[in-house]
């Protein structure tokens, strides 16, 4: 940010955040860079063709995306329906919409801006824990644990964080801190988490422990206990 407040950048000299688990999906925080409040705006990179761009979901909360092809060619897929996208194309993904998006050329990169009409703009959750995780994969585990706290911070009543936090502490093998996180998310959405925390690799490590099992509803295997 300069004196006069404005802001200029280029997108190659934002941080880079690879998300393995969305097939080679980089997000590059746009509107964390420049500390945007007022709307959602983020770039996805794929320096090799076949690499996601857009993860696969539906803005179920209401929010409305616009997408832009700043560079190469992506491959959209909106509601079943495939569309051929170079650079400058335009895609506009009303709340509801299913959509997802893969590079069809090497440097591929598409910005995506949204937000929900008639309410002031709040930075989303997904924020911290793309962070976080994308930290964690890098070797970096306090960077990690710094981004999903900060996300908790802003966000106490949202199970995510602490859902994501326990994933965190259990992929570092620190059980009791990664059941008290899991346990504090299932207070808040105890179906949710009992049904992605049976599924989630993370939590391999613990996937025995009694208070795992408690949470996810699961029976205690035969011979663990009284």
């Amino acid at each position: 940010m300069t004196e006069k407040g404005y802001g200029v950048g280029r997108i190659d000299d934002l941080e880079s955040f690879p998300i393995p688990q969305q097939q080679g999906l980089t997000w590059r925080p746009v509107r964390r860079h420049f500390d945007i409040r007022s709307f959602g705006v983020n770039a996805y990179s794929a320096d090799e063709a076949g690499q996601r761009v857009v993860e696969e979901h539906r803005e179920q909360d209401g929010h409305d995306e616009l997408y832009i092809v700043l560079a190469g060619r992506a491959t959209f897929t909106l509601e079943g329906d495939e569309h051929d996208a170079p650079a400058g194309t335009l895609i506009h993904c009303p709340p509801g919409t299913l959509r997802e998006a893969f590079a069809a050329e090497p440097g591929t990169t598409v910005l995506g801006i949204g937000a929900k009409p008639g309410e002031a703009y709040q930075p989303s959750g997904w924020e911290w824990v793309f962070a976080g995780v994308s930290r964690l994969d890098q070797g970096d585990e306090e960077g990690a644990r710094r981004e999903l706290k900060a996300g908790i911070e802003t966000y106490p009543d949202a199970w995510q964080g602490y859902f994501n936090l326990a994933c965190v502490e259990a992929r570092l093998g620190n059980t009791e801190e990664a059941l008290t996180q899991l346990e504090r998310a299932a207070e808040l959405e105890g179906e949710t988490v009992a049904k992605w925390a049976q599924d989630d690799e993370d939590f391999d490590s613990i996937r025995d422990e009694p208070r795992f099992l408690a949470v996810t509803g699961q029976a205690q295997p035969a011979g663990s206990g009284s």
